[in-house]
């Protein structure tokens, strides 16, 4: 299909939309990739994988396709929500949010909002597009990917702003429920880097060895949102800054404050553990003339408590810087990051760590507003003991290449 008439034709569907719905958004896109994967069987497939995409195969894949729509009931009200469809994991489509937001109308510096509903917690200042995407690179960081994978709060937030002449102040604070796995993926197999955000209705891939070690039957999946044991709410606050110029940064501390020692059946009988896990995290981004900068970094743990007594305390670490240069059509940007995990030995007789580093480049051109073509390199280079424990190498280097067509709606 040639790219003007495919162009003209998504224009004219955006116009007549917007002529019938002046208070209603939607957008959506659909994502076909051609992959050259590495040899590791990628995590979600069970494996210890730390791309998306694994098996040695180059070929093409079904990339995702998710839809956003936002309706303003009244000049209070507005309603929102993503859904996204992929053929990856168990449950192929997933509400990756759905809220409803109060804001009254205010005449001075101060405004105050209330959602409710499913929302994802505000900790990325990478992933800004539709279906929980970047708009600079096909892979997210790892950072974003666990955010994307297992967090959600199912709640309330309240919103708290102030907005100055030379500032905007931000303060955001949230109970919550069904975030009590939060931590497993982590705990179980370590950081990975990819762009599948877990929906509501979506189950998560544990890694097989592991299953096969406890005496079950692999393939086994786990609900990533769920509450486990008595009833409790995690929180979360998040404080951040915006100046003219397109300057902000945020820092954020989240707790879904799940008891480490509860756990509930999965649907085929074996037990899913709670997992307490706490983190802070604080990013930054700013233009300095045509490159755009992003920093995030996180720091937590999460703990579990598998038999009264015996702890498994597992320490996390992330953090990423990238550039992004805007150049009208084209847009490369290029991504370096290091992860590591650390589980000593607190009541358990073994121990467990990784660490890596990552480099992802990409290349992205918008020949117009409906088509996104990008070109991404994404190495990996990690140590893990976990692997070793299961007769793999515990360093491995993975080269992931992706040419990605994504049609924007």
């Amino acid at each position: 299909m040639k790219i003007r008439p495919l162009c003209s034709m998504l224009a004219l569907l955006s116009v007549t939309a917007s002529l019938h719905a002046q208070d209603f958004v939607l957008h959506a896109y659909i994502d076909e990739r051609l992959v050259a994967a590495p040899d590791d069987t990628s995590w979600t497939h069970g494996g210890f994988g730390k791309t998306r995409y694994g098996g040695n195969q180059t070929q093409l894949h079904f990339g995702g396709a998710a839809v956003y729509g936002a309706a303003q009931i009244t000049p209070e009200l507005l309603a929102s929500g993503q859904v996204q469809y992929h053929t990856s994991g168990r449950g192929k489509i997933g509400l990756l949010e759905g809220w409803i937001r109060y804001r009254p109308v205010s005449i001075t510096p101060w405004r105050w909002s209330f959602r409710a509903g499913a929302l994802f917690p505000p900790v990325s200042m990478e992933n800004d597009g539709v279906g929980w995407t970047s708009s600079w690179t096909l892979s997210s960081s790892a950072l974003n990917t666990w955010v994307g994978e297992e967090l959600r709060a199912v709640g309330g937030e309240f919103d708290l702003e102030h907005r100055g002449e030379v500032g905007h102040w931000d303060f955001r604070a949230s109970l919550f429920h069904r975030g009590d796995p939060a931590g497993t993926a982590l705990a179980i197999r370590g950081w990975s880097i990819g762009d599948l955000a877990s929906g509501i209705g979506n189950r998560l891939h544990e890694p097989n060895a592991e299953v096969s070690e406890e005496g079950g039957t692999p393939p086994r999946f786990y609900d990533p949102f769920r509450s486990i044991g008595a009833s409790h709410w995690g929180n979360y606050e998040a404080i951040s800054r915006s100046t003219p110029g397109e300057t902000s940064v945020s820092v954020m501390h989240y707790d879904n404050r799940a008891d480490p020692g509860a756990s509930a059946p999965y649907a085929g009988g074996d037990e899913q553990f709670a997992w307490r896990t706490r983190f802070w995290s604080a990013g930054a981004r700013t233009d300095t003339g045509a490159i755009t900068w992003i920093a995030q970094a996180m720091d937590g743990s999460t703990i579990l408590e598998s038999v009264e007594g015996a702890y498994q305390h597992t320490y996390y670490r992330s953090a990423f810087v990238l550039a992004g240069w805007n150049r009208g059509k084209w847009r490369p940007a290029l991504r370096i990051e290091h992860f590591s995990t650390r589980t000593p030995s607190i009541g358990v007789d073994w121990s467990q760590s990784e660490h890596g580093n990552a480099v992802t480049g990409a290349l992205n051109w918008r020949p117009c507003d409906y088509l996104r073509l990008t070109a991404e390199v994404l190495r990996i280079d990690s140590m893990s003991t976990r692997r070793a424990e299961y007769g793999l190498p515990a360093r491995t280097t993975d080269t992931q290449i992706q040419l990605g067509v994504r049609v924007l709606y």
